[in-house]
């Protein structure tokens, strides 16, 4: 009777060693007696109890690791990088299974391994730009480094899907000069922005200014024709009706200085009512008169001529 405990009790414990799990997301790898024998998809599978082990369990899902690293210019600045690095097994073919499980001992010297080539890489490009390039060339770095340890992954079964530069910081002193390098930049900048702008204006109001004199010159040169204009037909009408005066007066047999004496009257008249309190000096004697008169007949002749 106790024989058959202990024999059921082993075909139990056969039994139950001969299942196994694999996480989902993962591949199991088998070994006989120490040596690679097949692997095992996710799910409950089947093992040899006692001989077969599992030598490693490859995550195929996707991992990240963040770096932090020093690398130097040509013209020796220290430059900081702080970056992301996603990278995940090839693919889940039985050969690519087998070099993630086997290249290196554990996943401790494969994350070694996998930095400090990153790291070489990045600072073998670095080396190569000056100090003022790195910041604009981030793309072009990133580009850099994945075409060349794209190689280096593949012979290890892993393929790098993104690397991304977080940071890029330099010393000190170099940020405190590119900070004044900028800010004087944009005075400059600003300096000519603010010296176009007066130009401008400057040029705009001596536009308007010379327009202004231009139209106030042809508007003055119009009024002084019109003025003209108007005198001459003034004296003109003014010529016309004391003739015809002088022409009515002559058929009536009456003297025609009566014509000249009633225009002086008007003229001392005019000034009386528009002269505003003004004190005009008029030579009122017989003499002054006729002396007036004689201009005014001297006028009218030149006229008529």
């Amino acid at each position: 009777m106790g024989t058959l405990y202990i024999v059921l009790g082993i075909i139990v414990v056969v039994v139950f060693t001969s299942f196994l799990t694999v996480s989902q997301g993962s591949i199991a790898v088998i070994t006989l007696f120490g040596k690679y024998q097949r692997v095992l998809m996710p799910g409950l599978r089947m093992k040899i109890p006692f001989f077969e082990k599992i030598y490693r369990q490859i995550s195929v899902q996707n991992q990240s690791i963040e770096m932090e690293f020093q690398a130097i210019t040509i013209d020796q600045a220290n430059v900081y990088f702080k970056s992301m690095l996603l990278y995940s097994v090839m693919d889940e073919k039985e050969e690519t299974i087998k070099k993630v499980a086997f290249k290196f001992i554990g996943n401790r010297d494969f994350m070694q391994a996998l930095i400090r080539t990153i790291e070489g890489s990045i600072r073998s490009y670095v080396a190569s730009q000056k100090q003022a390039e790195i910041l604009g060339l981030r793309h072009e770095l990133v580009d850099s480094v994945k075409n060349q340890i794209d190689n280096t992954l593949e012979m290890w079964g892993y393929h790098l899907i993104d690397l991304q530069i977080n940071d890029i910081t330099f010393d000190q002193a170099i940020i405190e000069s590119m900070s004044r390098v900028v800010a004087s930049n944009n005075l400059k900048a600003a300096a000519e922005n603010e010296g176009q702008a007066l130009l401008i204006t400057k040029t705009k109001a001596a536009e308007a200014d010379g327009n202004a004199i231009k139209i106030a010159a042809l508007a003055e040169k119009e009024a002084a024709m019109l003025r003209g204009q108007g005198v001459a037909l003034f004296r003109q009408e003014v010529a016309k009706g004391m003739s015809e005066a002088a022409e009515q007066m002559q058929q009536a047999n009456l003297d025609t200085n009566v014509i000249l004496f009633s225009m002086w009257t008007e003229a001392i008249k005019n000034f009386a009512e528009y002269g505003k309190g003004n004190t005009i000096f008029l030579d009122g004697s017989a003499e002054g008169m006729h002396k007036t008169m004689q201009q005014i007949q001297a006028m009218l002749s030149k006229d008529k001529k």
